[in-house]
């Protein structure tokens, strides 16, 4: 018999050792088996009991798994449960706090994903002489799109409330139940379309004087339905006035939203809605100012 055998803190590790074959360094092991309770969804058992491989190795790096671990000690996340929306550049679950539950955006942080995304950073004044490393502008990413939430709920619009953000997690206010979150414009119709898009107009007009920001991708994609609510997601490229495409990406914001509202059998006119947005602000809504 080996002299270390009856040694309980050696048995734990190789038992975790072992549950965690697949992953190579004994400190990320270690790592892995105590926050494996806060990942029961994603390893397929707990309440929720989904698995993806595919998703834990796109998402789950070693870098974000340690993020993810710190965000647990902070107590900002119990459970991150299941996914609720996967993309190209990010995956977003719905996780559990003491406080209920909130939407965790995880960017994914391979170079293919924000090889495209730079001309969204470069440009913004924000973010001058920042270091162009993939993973640094990853995590740019995130702050740009925590602080981009922040100013447009500063200013009354309706976007998920920005929580927390660590390297490259977003932590933010989940919109939906307990079914599920809630649908996109995209997925459904609506009873009053034309009323819908002025209030989408209205959306881009106040983002464009008051918050001195253009969405950038403004779509049927990025609206969600909440309790007859329209909520807007997605603010990760949203840039300032002050950027050289700014006025490029307000004309292709409007044109999104006039395409859907004609596609609901309206006959709108691309160069008077985007007259209405640059000369008509609209007064935002009543909330605390802060910072962005």
């Amino acid at each position: 018999m080996d002299e270390y055998d009856d040694l309980p803190e050696v048995d734990a590790l190789l038992r975790a050792e072992k549950k965690h074959e697949w992953i190579s360094e004994p400190r990320f092991k270690r790592m892995f088996n105590d926050i494996e309770d806060g990942l029961q969804g994603v390893l397929g058992k707990g309440k929720y009991e989904w698995v993806d491989r595919r998703v834990f190795d796109q998402v789950f790096d070693r870098s974000t798994l340690l993020a993810v671990h710190k965000l647990m000690q902070k107590g900002q996340i119990e459970t991150i449960d299941y996914p609720i929306a996967r993309g190209k550049e990010a995956h977003v679950f719905h996780a559990t706090t003491n406080h209920g539950p909130v939407a965790v955006k995880i960017f994914h942080t391979t170079n293919a994903v924000f090889k495209g995304l730079a001309k969204y950073i470069d440009g913004d004044p924000r973010f001058k002489g920042l270091s162009r490393r993939h993973r640094e502008l990853v995590n740019i990413w995130v702050r740009k799109e925590f602080r981009n939430l922040r100013r447009m709920r500063n200013h009354g619009l309706r976007v998920p409330e920005p929580l927390d953000n660590l390297k490259n997690v977003l932590i933010m206010e989940y919109i939906g139940d307990d079914k599920g979150p809630s649908p996109r414009l995209k997925e459904i119709s609506v009873d009053n379309p034309y009323e819908v898009f002025e209030e989408l107009l209205d959306f881009i007009a106040i983002n464009w004087h008051n918050c001195d920001l253009v969405h950038a991708d403004f779509s049927e994609y990025n609206i969600l339905l909440n309790d007859d609510e329209l909520w807007v997601i997605d603010a990760g490229q949203s840039v300032t006035r002050q950027h050289p495409s700014a006025e490029e990406f307000l004309v292709r914001d409007v044109t999104r939203i006039v395409d859907w509202i004609n596609r609901q059998g309206h006959n709108v006119d691309l160069a008077e809605s985007l007259a209405r947005v640059l000369d008509d602000p609209v007064p935002e809504a009543s909330r605390a100012s802060g910072g962005d």
